[in-house]
């Protein structure tokens, strides 16, 4: 059973008399007892560091393929490395390697792992280290292709679940997966090289940043503690009534429209009088900012005044963020969507009635289907998707928004008479969503001053600075009453889609995955846009989803569960299993971080090929 574990990276339950084994999904693999003595007979032995050294020189300058014979776990005294899986030549993806290190060995103290946000944060911080690590001696080793490569994930700014460094919760095992190149003389074995990254390169990468003695113990301390008190901010948002919360002294300016750190010499962020409210932390202290109350909050402002740029520090609150950032303390419902336009996407069998009604063509809108949605269509999706998706908060800019979804002005219903307009605009659902789904929204406008009549908080942005102002522009909107409209009654949006298996995933067990940067997922020849699904911080994320996706459409999708209960079927494996265990495969990739749930419901809506 242990070696099927180190095969499969997951927990398994073995049953002696059927011979299934228990893991992933009922039925997936199935062995018989003596296969099942075999594997732990070939697997049990660990092979030492010289057995490795031995086998490397006994391959040297054969064709590439003999580096095949490398896969296995070698003990190399404080550590194990495990090579588990083989380019199969020097040009190809390079071969994914692991380091096993005893909780006993790196001896992390109990309160740095046994909490899961402190256990991230720590995973976090070894994974930045040990990839400065690597990039030290990365193609140091030579050789043809990608002979010489090291590398490891890069994280960005946020603090994500991710398969390249993990924790044991119980004794602070740790595993450490990465990729190395291979060395090869044309596509010829050059042990001699990989001898070097083995035995020279890797060993001091490891001992620099995977021992706890090695490390700057106050910086480990740091940003397990920052964690803690984000996690603190992010569970007592609700007490306070709260959807989001911006600490004073936060810069949320970036350095570029292509890059996460922040930027230099920004305006720092002070919270108006009106709405600072505190948190007590556990390590950090007492903590003002300004708090953002459930409702409907506007937030306007001139252009360049940093309007959106507080709206995209709370799109990213919904993470936590790394100590310097500039918004280690911004922190967001963890449910909160970014709803837009989205021109061209599909929509399947979405219920769109509470914003679309009465076409001209007399398509049924509560079931609403097309390959091509305009712009107003897309948003009337989003917004019923998100609230499918369990959105608890609407985070909308003015700029990314259709306008005749978000407003009609009173000289347009004069011209074009209401009842031979489709539309119900956001502005007339904006309030029933607060008050019957209790979803808030905070929506940034810049052009239109009708949103003043329903919003509960005005804030104004004036050189990055924020003012309430909800008081005086009350008054002012009270000179321009806007004409009484009574939106259509309309029932609550249904979510019984089920979701039905594509024949093509259970045919071909070999489908191709790939993803191309944050824009979206092919599988095989078909593609998932997600670039305007703006809460994807990580392209690891995308390559999550893909196996997500894969698993679901092989396992979970049967025709008779909902979206939502499949989803959540999703959830609570992965919550079980690891993340790795979507991937079904014989290693653990070692480039996946962890999406939210929004985000796979984002993608299965967006996928042309699921059937709903």
């Amino acid at each position: 059973l242990r070696a099927l574990s180190d095969i499969q990276q997951t927990a398994f339950n073995w049953n002696e008399t059927s011979g299934a084994v228990v893991g992933a999904a009922p039925g997936q693999l199935t062995i018989s007892q003596k296969e099942y003595k075999r594997n732990i007979r070939r697997n049990k032995k660990m092979q030492s560091q010289n057995e490795l050294r031995n086998l490397l020189q006994r391959i040297d300058h054969k064709s590439y393929p003999a580096y095949k014979d490398t896969r296995g776990s070698y003990d190399f005294g404080n550590y194990v490395l495990s090579i588990d899986h083989v380019q199969g030549d020097p040009f190809a993806a390079p071969s994914k390697v692991s380091v096993h290190v005893r909780g006993g060995a790196a001896k992390f103290p109990a309160d740095l792992y046994r909490m899961k946000c402190r256990r991230l944060a720590v995973c976090d911080y070894l994974l930045r280290q040990f990839g400065r690590e690597l990039e030290r001696v990365s193609f140091k080793a030579k050789g043809s292709g990608k002979s010489g490569l090291l590398a490891v994930s890069r994280p960005g700014q946020e603090v994500l679940e991710r398969t390249a460094c993990q924790m044991d919760e119980a004794k602070g095992d740790l595993v450490l997966r990465f990729e190395v190149g291979f060395p090869a003389n044309g596509r010829t074995v050059n042990a001699r090289e990989l001898e070097k990254i083995f035995f020279t390169f890797l060993p001091e990468c490891v001992s620099h940043s995977l021992f706890y003695k090695a490390l700057d113990e106050k910086a480990v301390y740091r940003a397990a503690d920052l964690a803690e008190d984000q996690q603190y901010i992010r569970d007592h948002l609700k007490e306070q009534g709260l959807v989001a919360f911006v600490a004073d002294a936060s810069i949320l300016p970036r350095e570029s429209g292509v890059s996460g750190r922040p930027m230099k010499d920004a305006v720092k962020f002070t919270a108006p009088e009106s709405m600072k409210v505190s948190f007590v932390l556990p390590h950090a202290g007492k903590i003002q900012g300004m708090g953002i109350k459930k409702g409907i909050t506007l937030i306007v402002g001139g252009g360049y005044h940093g309007k959106s740029t507080l709206l995209k520090a709370l799109e990213l609150g919904v993470y936590n963020h790394i100590a310097g950032d500039g918004r280690e303390y911004v922190i967001t419902d963890d449910t909160a969507m970014k709803i837009r336009a989205e021109d061209g996407r599909s929509i399947k069998k979405v219920d769109i009635s509470m914003f679309i009604n009465d076409l001209p063509n007399g398509k049924d809108t509560s079931a609403f289907r097309t390959e091509d949605a305009s712009g107003s269509t897309s948003q009337a999706a989003n917004v019923v998707e998100a609230m499918e998706a369990g959105a608890e908060t609407f985070l909308i800019d003015e700029d990314t928004s259709a306008t005749n979804f978000m407003i009609r002005d009173e000289l347009m219903q004069r011209v074009v008479n209401r009842e031979d307009e489709p539309i119900t605009p956001f502005i007339d659902r904006i309030r029933e969503l607060y008050e019957q789904y209790g979803i808030s929204t905070i929506l940034v406008a810049g052009s239109s001053g009708s949103y003043f009549h329903v919003a509960d908080c005005i804030v104004q942005m004036n050189r990055y600075k924020p003012q309430e102002i909800t008081a005086f522009a009350k008054e002012e909107a009270g000179r321009f009453p806007l004409p009484e409209v009574k939106p259509p009654k309309q029932a609550a949006p249904g979510f019984e889609r089920a979701v039905r298996p594509d024949r093509a995933f259970k045919e071909d067990a070999r489908m191709k995955l790939k993803t191309m940067g944050r824009d979206g997922i092919s599988i095989n020849r078909d593609t998932i846009d997600v670039r305007y699904v703006e809460q994807l911080a990580d392209t690891e994320q995308l390559a999550a989803l893909a196996y997500f996706l894969k698993y679901a459409e092989i396992h979970v999708f049967n025709g008779k569960r909902t979206l939502r209960e499949s989803v959540s079927l999703l959830m609570q494996y992965v919550e079980e299993h690891g993340l790795a265990a979507v991937t079904e495969s014989s290693y653990v990739p070692c480039g996946l971080a962890m999406p939210r749930a929004q985000e796979i419901f984002a993608c299965i809506n967006r996928y042309r090929r699921i059937s709903l």
